[in-house]
C-alpha cells in the first residue's frame, strides 16, 4: 500500500509531503496518525517543510467516510475535529521550530486551514485557497475561522467563508493570508532553501519568535512586556546568542546550533 506521508530528511530539517495525490491528499483517519507520527518524528529537527504530492496540496477531509447516506446516522463531526484536526493543528502550532507550507496547488477546506496554521506559507502562483465548508453547511474548522479572522479581518473571513469563492495565491499574499505567491517552477526550490537557511539559523531564538508572536494574540500590552522581557532573557543566555554576537564583531560567518 502506498504510504499516505511521504519524509525526506535533510539533516536538520525534514521534508513532509501529503502523498494521496488521488484523492488530492485529503484526510482518513490513517493519513491523521502518519502526519501527526512524522511531526513526532522531526523533534530535535531545525525546520519542517510541508508540501504535498501530485496536482493539488490538500482537499481537507476525506468526505468518503463521511457521508451520512451510508451511516446509521449523522456523523460526529465533533469527534472528528477533537480526535484528529485538533491535535494536528496544536502539533504544528507547538512545533518548537519553523514549519513551512509550500502549497503546491489547492488547499481547500480543512487543507487551506492546514496550510495557514504553519509559521511561514509560500504559495504556487496556481495554488487557491477555498473555505469550501460553505458548499456543505460546515464551518471553517481546523483552527480556519481563529486564523482567518486573525489574518484577514472579519469582514474578509465572513466573505471567504460564506460563499467559498476561490482565492488566488497571489491575492492571499496580498491581503497577508500567506508569505509568499512564487512562480510554480520556483516553489519547491525557494520552500527548500528557506528551510535549509532557517536551519542554519539561530533556532533557539526562532522558538521564542513563535512563542511571542503566538501569544500576542491574546495578551494585553503590560502583560505582552513582560513576556517580552522573559523570553529576550532565555535569548541573551542562549548559545546561539553568544555566537550570533561574536560572528558579527569578528565579521565572519555565524554557526548556530539551535541552543
Amino acid at each position: 500500500m502506498t504510504e499516505s506521508v511521504l519524509t525526506q530528511d535533510y539533516g536538520d530539517w525534514v521534508e513532509i509531503t501529503l502523498n494521496r495525490p488521488d484523492r488530492l491528499n485529503s484526510f482518513n483517519p490513517d493519513m491523521h496518525l502518519a502526519l501527526r507520527g512524522a511531526i513526532s518524528a522531526a523533534e530535535g529537527k531545525r525546520a519542517i517543510l510541508l508540501t504535498g504530492a501530485g496536482r493539488g496540496f490538500c482537499a481537507g477531509q476525506d468526505l468518503g467516510d463521511r457521508d451520512p447516506r451510508k451511516m446509521d446516522g449523522p456523523p460526529d463531526l465533533g469527534e472528528t475535529v477533537r480526535t484528529y484536526w485538533a491535535p494536528l493543528v496544536r502539533s504544528i502550532r507547538n512545533f518548537p521550530a519553523p514549519v513551512i507550507c509550500a502549497v503546491n496547488g489547492v488547499a481547500a477546506g480543512a487543507g487551506s486551514s492546514l496550510a495557514i496554521n504553519c509559521d511561514i506559507v509560500l504559495a504556487a502562483q496556481s495554488a487557491k485557497f477555498i473555505q469550501s465548508f460553505g458548499k456543505v453547511g460546515l464551518i471553517p474548522d481546523t483552527g480556519g475561522s481563529w486564523q482567518l479572522t486573525r489574518l484577514i479581518g472579519e469582514a474578509r473571513a465572513k466573505g471567504l467563508a460564506m460563499t467559498a469563492e476561490p482565492l488566488p495565491a497571489q491575492t492571499a499574499a496580498d491581503w497577508g493570508l500567506i508569505w509568499k505567491c512564487l512562480p510554480d517552477t520556483e516553489l519547491m526550490t525557494e520552500a527548500r532553501a528557506l528551510a535549509a537557511r532557517l536551519a542554519a539559523g539561530p533556532s533557539f531564538g526562532f522558538a521564542q519568535t513563535k512563542r511571542a508572536i503566538d501569544a500576542a494574540q491574546t495578551n494585553s500590552l503590560d502583560a505582552h512586556l513582560d513576556l517580552e522581557a522573559e523570553l529576550m532573557r532565555e535569548c541573551g543566555r542562549s548559545a546561539d546568542y553568544a555566537e550570533g554576537v561574536a560572528a558579527f564583531l569578528d565579521k565572519r560567518a555565524p554557526e548556530f546550533t539551535g541552543k
